[in-house]
């Protein structure tokens, strides 16, 4: 673990062999020889160490030479990758900082705090919506046009105009994708999931990648891919809220000074975690679902204060959608009708289910955890197909995305061709032949009072394709055969989709395959089954879902948000129990599969079985980095240029004490802070706090944005000033967290990850062990201690006696415990 071994005086400087994972810093296994493998316990992706001790990236890409960091592969592009310092940094800044605030200010921080979330829900709100009207305008008016070639009868210059349209949206989303934020392609759930698991790779959060992620999933949707904006929007949530969170880009000239209270990780990462929240809100208008979302699949860490702000958040995002919605209503949006932000209203519907319907939806259970596992597999197995032709450079990644549109354009023009043309039911609720708007009755090429099935769901947006299998009352609207080829073709193009240089959700898709199949098996068991076709094909979206990317109490509620139909709870309940348990037996979830590809660290929160045979200092690799309480400047700017540690022990030695005593831990940035300012000594003397505490604030030591902060290579010193010393005692943590060497590495595992720790320090048994405990009797009278000096201290206040107030620092020594 970043501390390595414990520390000891002649490990003074000297350098490490080899560094293992940098992001939660448990070191990896001493001794690996030429070509040895290392499999990274927290995500299971496999490198391999050469022979000048680099690691090779996963997917055995290219040899990189890397030895400060872990890498990973994000937007197909190898990048270094750090861990956040979730732990509070408690020197003695931090303690006159702490000290120094006063109620207004903490009042300050909470009001700040709430605006922010504020601020997060309505921006997610509005970029939700517009996203929405965008795609509906978009992929409205190039459907409009072509349906009116094909009235004309003009089918081949339709093909073009469909086809030509969905290039050249393709084409641009690709570019702006390829050449701004390779980071922005995929979903982004993934990268926001290790985020908050404390990984932190380059430009995820970026507001470049912000731009692309919203104009790019516009494009990309409106192009007709068959991919959503519902990923998308969670990583679009989650980078407003880092955007806020760090006090806007100084690079787009975008700052706020008075967000210096957020400039910590911990900080940003509640933000982050409400930003996940309300971008599915804003993808679903489901608020509770986000919540849920977010807890369930996205953070890693959580408490009710946290749940508080998420669920007020996507509070503000429904909100914002409503009213936007009903402005629409009145028609001056253009396109954008009732359709655009996903709502399948099947609460009309009374849902009784008897004893064969249950043997039915177990089927579909199995069936959805059957074709779950197997497109995980093969949705990996293209992904890295992708990822050679996508290492190629900007222009293959293009090619790539042409060709997938070209592919798709062909299917969604060509295959309803194959599908015959039925008469309009004389009961239909809505018109038909649909002409001019989207519906369920396609017209396509048949004649007046005729309609072709498999248009209706291929000729369509994929949110009217969805909205067309849950309806109800269908159960003749389409035959099997086209409920056939438009499944296979959903689950293939889902396939084959994902993974280009496109923002794209893999939710739309699921639900698109998965409420086909239920579809085909609620028509092939309507003689024995009571219940409508369109619940049967919800319940296939649920199923196929929960196969894929196994998440079940988000899942449940967001889909009950959708079609507003509470009477389907246990039915959907049941189904996502048993696909998830199916698919779990063949492999993980697609988005945990995504971050082992990716070389994305993820720490599971539970231990792998082998580590109950390790101990903590088993693992730990040396020889020791440690600095001296009062160190020379030449040898940290030593130690920082030729290594890439983020954390280093701070051990006092004779003659600053007369045995080797550890400080604490003392970390790059404040370092790197510190020696900017170049308050330097002559001689070694440890000087008082407050000689640091004239010079620096704590806002100084304040994490800066993404890619904002100090570099040792910034830093520029003399050859007498490389000769002079430094105190680090004001900026070293003095209570980092440490664990004894024969500790099971299990628990220090564990230790890790429910901390969120970046650094820990593992020292040598001692032969006098001091356990602090606090009895009652002791907690009693500290409470006593503690009113009777408030009391006192009030009356005084008001001159009704004269009394010196009691000095409360007694109190914790008071309170110090019994030494047993």
């Amino acid at each position: 673990m970043d501390g390595g071994q414990s520390p000891r005086p002649q490990q003074h400087h000297r350098m490490p062999e080899r560094e293992g994972n940098n992001n939660h810093d448990i070191e990896g296994m001493d001794g690996a020889a030429e070509g040895d493998w290392w499999q990274n316990s927290s995500s299971n992706a496999l490198l391999r160490y050469d022979d000048r001790g680099s690691i090779c990236e996963p997917l055995m890409r290219k040899r990189t030479i890397n030895t400060t960091s872990q890498i990973a592969i994000v937007g197909a592009n190898i990048c270094p990758i750090e861990s956040l310092d979730y732990e509070v940094v408690e020197n003695n800044l931090f303690k006159q900082d702490w000290r120094s605030r006063k109620k207004k200010h903490i009042f300050q921080y909470i009001i700040m705090k709430w605006t922010l979330v504020l601020l997060i829900g309505l921006l997610t709100g509005l970029v939700g919506f517009f996203n929405n009207l965008a795609v509906e305008n978009i992929a409205g008016l190039k459907l409009l046009i072509t349906s009116d070639l094909m009235l004309k009868e003009r089918y081949f210059t339709a093909f073009l105009a469909y086809g030509g349209s969905n290039l050249v949206l393709a084409a641009a989303a690709a570019a702006i994708c390829a050449y701004i934020a390779p980071a922005a392609a995929g979903s982004g759930i993934p990268e926001v999931k290790a985020y908050l698991n404390g990984v932190d790779a380059y430009s995820i959060l970026a507001p470049s990648t912000l731009f692309v992620k919203i104009f790019g999933s516009i494009l990309g949707v409106s192009a007709g891919f068959v991919l959503g904006k519902e990923g998308p929007m969670v990583h679009t949530g989650a980078c407003i809220a880092n955007l806020l969170g760090q006090g806007g880009s100084r690079k787009y000239h975008l700052t706020c000074n008075w967000l210096r209270y957020f400039k910590n990780d911990r900080d940003r990462r509640d933000l982050i975690t409400c930003g996940c929240a309300a971008g599915v809100a804003a993808a679903f208008r489901a608020p509770v679902g986000g919540v849920l979302f977010a807890l369930e699949e996205a953070a890693s860490w959580w408490r009710s204060a946290l749940l508080w702000r998420a669920f007020f958040t996507t509070a503000v995002v429904a909100v914002v959608l409503r009213t936007l919605i009903e402005f629409c209503r009145s028609g001056k949006c253009g396109l954008f009708g009732q359709g655009g932000l996903i709502m399948f209203d099947l609460s009309s519907t009374v849902a009784t289910y008897s004893s064969p319907d249950l043997l039915a939806i177990i089927l579909l259970g199995i069936i959805g955890g059957i074709f779950g596992g197997l497109f995980n597999f093969l949705l990996d197995k293209i992904l890295r197909i992708y990822s050679i032709i996508n290492e190629r450079g900007a222009p293959s990644k293009i090619l790539l995305t042409i060709i997938v549109s070209v592919i798709t354009s062909m299917c969604s023009y060509g295959l309803p061709w194959l599908a015959s043309c039925t008469q309009c039911p004389e009961d239909a609720v809505e018109q038909c032949p649909t002409v001019g708007r989207s519906g369920n009755y396609k017209n396509f090429q048949c004649p007046p009072g005729y309609y072709n099935g498999m248009a209706s769901l291929f000729f369509n947006t994929n949110d009217d394709a969805i909205r067309n299998l849950f309806s109800t009352g269908t159960a003749t609207e389409y035959h099997m055969s086209s409920l056939f080829i438009f499944f296979v073709a959903i689950y293939c193009l889902g396939l084959v989709t994902y993974g280009i240089a496109v923002p794209s959700g893999l939710f739309i898709p699921v639900i698109l395959a998965g409420a086909t199949y239920g579809r085909i098996v609620g028509t092939l068991l309507g003689s024995i089954s009571s219940l409508d076709p369109g619940l049967f094909a919800l319940l296939g979206a649920a199923s196929f879902l929960g196969g894929t990317m196994r998440m079940t109490v988000s899942v449940c509620v967001i889909l009950l948000e959708l079609t507003n139909d509470l009477q389907m709870l246990p039915l959907v309940m049941l189904v996502l129990l048993i696909s998830k348990t199916i698919a779990d037996s063949f492999n993980k979830g697609v988005y945990d599969q995504i971050v082992v590809m990716k070389g994305l660290p993820y720490m599971e929160a539970h231990a792998e079985p082998y580590m109950r045979h390790l101990v903590a200092g088993d693992v730990v690799t040396g020889p020791l980095i440690t600095f001296s309480g009062v160190e020379k400047v030449g040898d940290i700017v030593t130690a920082l240029r030729i290594t890439g540690h983020n954390g280093f022990p701070v051990v006092d030695e004779p003659p600053l004490t007369e045995v080797p005593e550890l400080v604490g831990l003392v970390i790059r940035s404040h370092l790197l802070v510190l020696l900017k300012g170049k308050m330097f000594m002559k001689e070694p003397v440890k000087m008082s706090g407050s000689f640091v505490m004239e010079r620096f604030g704590a806002f100084d030591f304040a994490k800066a944005g993404s890619g904002k902060g100090l570099k040792i290579e910034d830093l520029h010193f003399t050859d007498e000033e490389m000769q002079m010393y430094v105190d680090l005692h004001a900026i070293a943590n003095t209570s980092p967290y440490t664990v004894v060497e024969t500790m099971s590495l299990a628990k220090a595992a564990l230790l890790f990850r429910e901390l969120g720790l970046r650094h820990l320090l593992v020292v040598p048994k001692t032969p006098y062990v001091r356990v602090l405990t606090l009895s009652l009797t002791i907690y009693i009278m500290c409470v006593c201690v503690f009113f009777f000096s408030r009391v006192m201290h009030f009356l005084t206040h008001y001159n009704m006696i004269l009394y010196q107030p009691f000095p409360l620092w007694i109190v914790p020594f008071i309170c110090k415990g019994v030494h047993r």
